[in-house]
């Protein structure tokens, strides 16, 4: 063994012989020798940065339904296959056409010309050649607004939301936890909820009746708008209990939160639709009041792909266990990304991190007990629909709610999809007997950072499938960095937003988590079924 291996060996040992209230709880019989493997192959031999650059430099933007996340699928499926893992498959779901962005260009013309930045939200549809228009502010917040517009909009440009301010950048940018932090997050009700997650918005089922902005996009295209601009979300100050303000406010500076676009809008009817910086909003919303003429200039040039069986999609490969085989670990992230930028923290970080676990686990030879399987999810963004249909095919039928055999042969779900900071705990979702068995697992990875656990349910991401239908399922705590301040859904997530120190320790915590997983004589505890 290297010398390095027995080094870690030491630290294990002293953390356990410095807790023995922890071993009295819990009762799994740890193989600390491959848990240092498993350390030593991560922290020393770590291919997580170049996953990470493929995934993002190469195959990035990662949009469900693009060319694009097709590629990343054939990329990762060929470096699966590479490091010897078995059933490198994937399942497909139902989604819908997919979109890609060709080309696009903006600038203010008048009163003087100014290079916008900006993106066009999804599944919008293109001008058709470079557009010149006025550019008019509308505030429409009823139907009776909207008939105060009706007759003035034609060929014209408008900014559908008023200024915002931009506050300086005063408050707290890079989220890291603090000691503080971490202990008043193990205090917290479970039935608090995190401040940094929240519910998926899930899609309108189509029998509703049209909402007022159904119903002013179909004024829009009456009236013959030519383009719609925004400034983003008005979300940009998130404050949470426990005075964990982490992230008081957005960058801004350039950095753009682009809304998404509705799919499903049929592209004839729909308005070319682009969020811009708020800074350069903003100029265009203060020069109006001034009733000084503004026209912009746009090319927006898109592609729509048509729905086949491989729009939507989940990727799927396995380490095979042994004497429980047939029961399953299963490692998940999204692989899918909005185009805004490569997806980078969201969540390329994520797929890096799963995928360095699989080959860490190749790598040492270890043999599990039960079969370790990888999920990597398409249509998290809308709505966590590869993780659902995964479940629908595999645990639970939707109709009748009655279980399937997989559902009693899943062990558990980890989930990574919260950037790229170093894993600090893990959130117990309201699982309270896992608490010792954590404790244990934990233990040798305190020297890493690896301290907390939190009793909170969180919710927003790919874990909330699992969960809600009884699955030992979790997510880790991760230090947030600037992910919501930067880089979540922004035209910045780029590579270079990665932490490659963070991303080294997250695939030695996730596998050794795995690894006890699959080892354990009994599944881990469950809640009850919902």
């Amino acid at each position: 063994m290297k010398r390095k291996g027995w080094l870690n060996i030491i630290i294990i040992c002293g953390a356990i012989a410095m807790a023995p209230q922890v071993r009295a709880e819990a009762e799994d019989d740890l193989d600390y020798q491959m848990l240092t493997r498993i350390r030593d192959e991560g922290l020393g031999s770590s291919q997580v940065m170049d996953h990470a650059s493929w995934l993002t430099d190469v195959y990035g933007p990662r949009l469900t339904g693009s060319p694009t996340i097709a590629q990343a699928a054939n990329w990762i499926a060929k470096r699966l296959e590479k490091w010897g893992l078995s059933r490198i498959h994937r399942e497909t779901f139902p989604f819908g056409d997919g979109w890609s962005l060709v080309r696009f260009s903006a600038h203010l013309v008048e009163p003087q010309i100014q290079p916008l930045i900006g993106f066009p939200r999804t599944w919008t549809p293109g001008t058709g050649g470079t557009i010149t228009a006025d550019v008019v502010q509308v505030d429409i917040n009823s139907l009776a607004d909207i008939e105060t517009y009706r007759g003035k909009l034609g060929q014209k440009i408008v900014l559908t939301q008023p200024a915002r301010d931009v506050a300086m950048l005063d408050g707290t940018i890079v989220g890291r936890w603090t000691e503080e932090l971490l202990k008043a997050a193990e205090l917290t009700p479970f039935t608090q909820r995190d401040p940094f997650f929240h519910a998926p918005r899930m899609r309108r089922a189509p029998t509703l009746e049209p909402t007022l902005q159904d119903k002013i996009r179909a004024f829009f295209a009456a009236e013959g708008v030519v383009a719609q601009l925004d400034r983003g979300s008005d979300d940009f100050r998130r404050r949470g209990d426990n005075q964990m303000e982490w992230m008081t406010q957005r960058t801004d500076g350039g950095t753009v939160f682009i809304r998404h676009g509705p799919r499903g809008v049929d592209p004839l009817e729909g308005i070319p639709s682009i969020t811009l910086a708020v800074e350069h909003y903003n100029r265009m919303v203060r020069i109006l009041a001034k009733d000084v003429s503004v026209r912009v200039e746009l090319d927006v040039q898109v592609q729509f792909h048509e729905e086949t069986e491989q729009n939507g999609f989940n990727l799927i490969a396995e380490l095979p266990g042994t004497d429980l085989a047939h029961e399953v670990v299963l490692l998940g992230a999204h692989l899918d990304s909005y185009p805004w930028a490569t997806g980078a923290t969201d969540n390329a970080a994520g797929v890096a991190v799963m995928m360095e676990v699989m080959r860490i686990l190749k790598e040492v030879g270890a043999k599990p007990r039960r079969t370790i399987r990888i999920g990597l999810w398409g249509a998290e963004e809308n709505g966590l629909i590869g993780s659902r249909a995964y479940a629908l095919a595999h645990l639970i039928d939707r109709d009748t709610t009655s279980l399937k055999p997989g559902h009693e042969q899943l062990s558990a779900y980890y989930n990574i999809d919260n950037g790229t900071g170093r894993i600090r705990g893990i959130w117990l979702q309201g699982n309270f007997e896992v608490e010792p068995i954590f404790r244990q697992w934990m233990q040798p990875l305190r020297d890493l950072g690896v301290t907390t656990i939190a009793p909170r349910s969180v919710r927003g991401s790919d874990y909330i499938t699992f969960d809600n239908i009884g699955i030992p399922a979790f997510q880790f705590m991760q230090d947030r960095l600037e992910y919501n301040s930067r880089t979540h859904h922004s035209n910045m997530d780029f590579y270079d937003r990665l932490e490659r120190d963070a991303l080294v320790q997250m695939p030695v915590v996730v596998a050794s988590f795995a690894y006890n997983t699959a080892m354990r004589e009994a599944r881990l505890p469950r809640k009850p079924l919902p």
